[in-house]
């Protein structure tokens, strides 16, 4: 692995010393010799990737091998942040771990808010690559350039909260903290690496990895800054966000909802368009929505909070005052999780669903892959594919809290049915058989989010094309969804805006996803908050060329074409990935919930999802070729990714447009 990580860093050329708004810096971590090493950030790579998943992207497909099982020591653990990260950008507290998913064996990415960050910013860092595996539990301890292995051997079976406390006694207050907690240990596929405790890196399972390398916890602390290249213009893009966010159009709806409620408000607007997650997804509308809705959730509120720079405050803190869940206090929860806990399972309890998603931050679980597999198994026990002998006398049932709760803990533990969903629904149904892959809701090995394609289309082409998986967030749309007409005429032309804007029909919505994965791949490298891009769409590209430039002196990030160039490079850079990896065009595809069943019940009745004309739009669009799946010669080589097409070529008749 060292030599790999010499040859990387001789590749990336000569570094420059006039990069702003970026560290500058990588640091190489090897766990297997407990050793590090700072390289310097050459400006090609940021003029071509920007940074946070863009950079990773560049690093992985340059780091391992095809065929790599992602529980090895040689799978890196990349935590990566953009020049936004720590220069008070709207919303710019995220950032990204990036590595090959325990999960689907394919791309794995996932992002996280708080204030983590931008220390590692302020520590000096753009980006962390951890490879190797540790002897036995260790911590990594950054403070500035100071690199501390902790034996951690103490915290190994420790909680989240526990260790997260632990750490910031032995370190400092000062210190943000990022861990897995038991499930990541046990290297269940769905688990989690938690930050500052209420905060999940959830999808992808990267807590497995970070579990199988024995790294219990990363903790940071900065004392640098971010250097700005044009202060005085700087400050009239800070002013331009500060007005966006408090008189401009979208302000008051973005402060009555996603500041009054957080995401939890989504629970009425969703099932009000009959898309919310209903049994297993059986259907999108539930009568008893009202008892986990927004307004529900805001009786349990006990504070809110906000990530690094941001106006809107979304993160809610809640807590079960009395009852047999008194004391749960957690973040949260999102509507992902209370749709994947709550409605999808029948529950309608908020204290219930407030205890799980508690139980779940602290064993460090991802909230909606677990709502997932535990959904498959009521269904497949309803439908008498499992029976209650087989499960040690466990009934569960639609509605069953505690059901639900006990295989929580049984997930986490491995013990029993827990050790069998622990690897997800695809492959625990592969273990089951009997048909139960029936009710198995994944893409590409990754459990679905809480959407639903028969009541908003373009779902069905997001899923089905997002390289980590059933995922909303690499190119959810919402101008579809909200009916924004305005910005769908101005985005895609107004002769189009009937069509787009109408969630039911499927024209034009492969070309709305296109343009919304690049914009969120370029936001997932910048690195900003989506919410701002989605409901409501304040930032797009154009913005972006305004912000970028007076913070890096980058002029090239001032184009708009160029960006897009960007974006589109990174976008193919993922795909290619995944392809090395032998998962292409045959991946995308729905489940038969979503194709071949019609909505039973609710605003969206008798609607299913015709995939079909979506992913065509959608081919063309990205310069793919349909029937293989492959991208054209020509746009690699448009995308200066010549590198990936030669690779490429030695597995693949790559097609030509000629």
């Amino acid at each position: 692995m060292e030599a790999v990580l010499n040859a990387l860093s001789t590749a990336l050329g000569v570094p420059s010393t006039s990069l702003k708004g970026y560290a500058g810096k990588i640091l190489y971590v090897d766990l297997t010799k407990l050793k590090y090493w700072v390289e310097d950030l050459p400006t090609y790579l940021a003029k071509s990737y920007v940074g946070g998943s863009g950079l990773a992207a560049y690093l992985l497909w340059n780091l391992i091998d095809e065929g790599l099982n992602p529980l090895s020591p040689e799978n890196p653990l990349i935590v990566a942040t953009g020049p936004a990260t720590g220069a008070l950008a709207p919303s710019s507290g995220r950032f990204a771990v990036v590595s090959k998913s325990p999960l689907t064996g394919v791309w794995g990415e996932s992002h996280a808010g708080g204030g983590l960050g931008p220390q590692i910013k302020y520590a000096g860092y753009d980006v962390i690559v951890i490879v190797g595996r540790a002897s036995r539990p260790v911590s990594l301890i950054i403070d500035d350039s100071s690199i501390e292995f902790y034996d951690s051997s103490s915290l190994w079976g420790m909680n989240v909260r526990d260790t997260t406390n632990e750490i910031r006694s032995r370190f400092g207050r000062d210190y943000h903290v990022m861990c897995v907690g038991p499930a990541g240990e046990n290297l269940v596929k769905y688990a989690s690496i938690m930050v500052d405790y209420y905060r999940a890196f959830g999808r992808a399972g990267l807590g497995a990895l970070m579990g199988f390398k024995k790294l219990k916890v990363v903790a940071v602390r900065g004392s640098g800054g971010v250097e700005v290249y044009d202060p005085d213009k700087y400050v009239e893009v800070m002013e331009d966000i500060l007005w966006r966010n408090t008189e401009g159009p979208w302000a008051l709806p973005t402060q009555l909802s996603l500041g009054k409620y957080g995401t939890s408000n989504l629970v009425t607007a969703m099932n009000a368009i009959g898309r919310l997650p209903t049994k297993n997804h059986w259907t999108g509308y539930w009568e008893l929505a009202d008892k986990i809705s927004g307004e529900e959730l805001l009786k349990y509120r006990v504070s809110r909070g906000s990530c690094f720079s941001c106006m809107i405050m979304c993160k809610h803190v809640t807590r079960v005052a009395d009852g047999k869940y008194e004391g749960a206090l957690s973040g949260g929860p999102e509507y992902e999780t209370i749709a994947a806990l709550g409605s999808n399972l029948l529950i309608s309890n908020m204290d219930a669903i407030l205890y799980m998603n508690y139980l779940c931050n602290l064993y460090g679980l991802d909230t909606i892959s677990t709502g997932k597999v535990i959904s498959f198994l009521f269904e497949c026990y309803e439908n008498g594919v499992i029976s209650k002998e087989e499960l040690n006398g466990l009934n569960p049932v639609w509605g069953d809290e505690e059901a639900a709760i006990e295989l929580i803990k049984l997930i986490v533990q491995r013990k029993g049915i827990g050790d069998i969903l622990a690897e997800g629904v695809l492959k625990a149904s592969e273990v089951l058989g009997r048909g139960s892959k029936t009710y198995a809701l994944q893409v590409k090995g990754m459990e679905v989010s809480a959407q639903d394609p028969r009541g908003h289309k373009s779902v069905g082409c997001t899923w089905a094309i997002s390289v980590r998986g059933a995922d909303h967030l690499r190119s959810l749309t919402t101008v579809d969804e909200l009916g924004y007409r305005e910005v769908a005429a101005e985005r895609f032309g107004i002769d189009k805006v009937d069509d787009i804007c109408d969630r039911l029909s499927e024209k034009y919505k492969g070309l709305v996803v296109k343009d919304q994965e690049d914009l969120f791949a370029l936001v997932d490298s910048v690195i900003m908050c989506k919410y701002g891009t989605m409901w409501p769409p304040m930032y797009y590209f154009d913005f972006i060329a305004k912000l970028l430039p007076p913070l890096t002196g980058i002029k090239e990030f001032g184009d708009v074409r160029n960006l897009r160039i960007i974006s589109e490079r990174i976008v193919n850079l993922k795909r290619c990935f995944n392809l090395r990896e032998g998962v292409g065009k045959e991946s995308e595809k729905l489940p038969q919930r979503f194709t071949s069943e019609p909505m039973p019940t609710g605003p969206s009745k008798g609607q299913t999802c015709n995939l079909e004309p979506m992913l065509k739009e959608y081919y063309e669009g990205r310069g793919w070729d349909y029937k293989s799946g492959l991208p054209y010669v020509e746009t690699l080589s448009r995308l200066e990714l010549k590198f990936v097409a030669n690779t490429l070529k030695k597995k693949y008749n790559l097609p030509t447009t000629h």
